[in-house]
């Protein structure tokens, strides 16, 4: 196992290392694991003026290439899980199986406006981008079940450092929001689990079990009790343990197949 690369893809509301540092603390010592930033997170920029999902998906990979990573596992939260289902669909040799999490394979207008709704905004870029302490209080207590205390000085740093390249990243909402017409299904050979928040208001049960049926006999589902949008950080423990579970059997039943060719 400690050949085999996992590879964390974050959502939209941090960089990598804030979303999955309690992941990485747990797969380190057994997994070669990789986090990137996603271009205009971290310290990830760019002067191309692409803005899809789809460059999210190039850049990646072509890092990962960089890096020597030649097949990997995709494990990818929300926005990271759409980056994800993208690279599987253009890079099938790199992307041996995915875990995604309160996710979709897009995010086509009838998800994006139930979502929307369902949490009471009219933009992404409103929710995803605050401009205020209080607006970075209610992000969070959206996508959590339920939000601990928290000091107001560490929202107050949260909103200082986490959402710079505002410009950019609005044009990344943009470009994520695709019409319904224009998405098909595609045709991923990889297996996938889904890993989900049970009380996950943005993607809910109806948009997880909508793209269980679109992935059909290649996707399993596992939910999380008492835990939102944001499960890898309000229960780490319990989707850790899952986590651990599911690589051994997806990475596992990889290596029989590969054995039985």
């Amino acid at each position: 196992s400690s050949n085999k690369a996992v590879v964390f893809i974050h959502g939209f509301a941090a960089d990598g290392i804030i979303t999955w540092q309690s992941q990485v603390l747990a797969l380190a010592r057994k997994y070669k694991v990789y986090v990137p930033d996603l271009v205009f997170f971290g310290g990830s920029i760019t002067d191309r003026s692409e803005r899809s999902p789809e460059f999210q998906a190039e850049c990646v990979a072509k890092g990962l290439k960089k890096l020597g990573v030649e097949r990997c596992t995709l494990v990818g939260l929300s926005y990271g899980g759409m980056v994800g289902f993208k690279m599987a669909e253009m890079y099938p040799d790199l992307v041996e199986s995915m875990v995604l999490t309160c996710s979709a394979m897009a995010l086509t207008k009838s998800i994006s406006d139930a979502a929307l709704e369902r949490i009471g905004f009219k933009s992404w870029s409103d929710y995803l981008l605050p401009d205020s302490v209080q607006g970075v209080k209610v992000l969070f207590d959206i996508a959590t079940f339920k939000l601990p205390r928290i000091p107001n000085f560490i929202y107050k740093h949260y909103l200082e450092v986490m959402f710079d390249n505002r410009k950019e990243r609005e044009e990344l909402l943009q470009a994520l929001v695709i019409d319904d017409n224009d998405f098909t299904i595609p045709s991923h050979p990889q297996r996938v689990h889904l890993l989900w928040g049970e009380n996950d208001i943005i993607f809910n049960m109806e948009v997880v079990n909508n793209l269980k049926w679109q992935l059909g006999d290649r996707a399993t589902l596992q939910y999380i009790e008492k835990a939102g949008h944001l499960v890898e950080v309000e229960r780490p423990c319990v989707y850790n343990k899952h986590l651990k579970e599911i690589l051994t059997t997806l990475l596992e039943d990889g290596d029989q197949t590969q054995r039985s060719l």
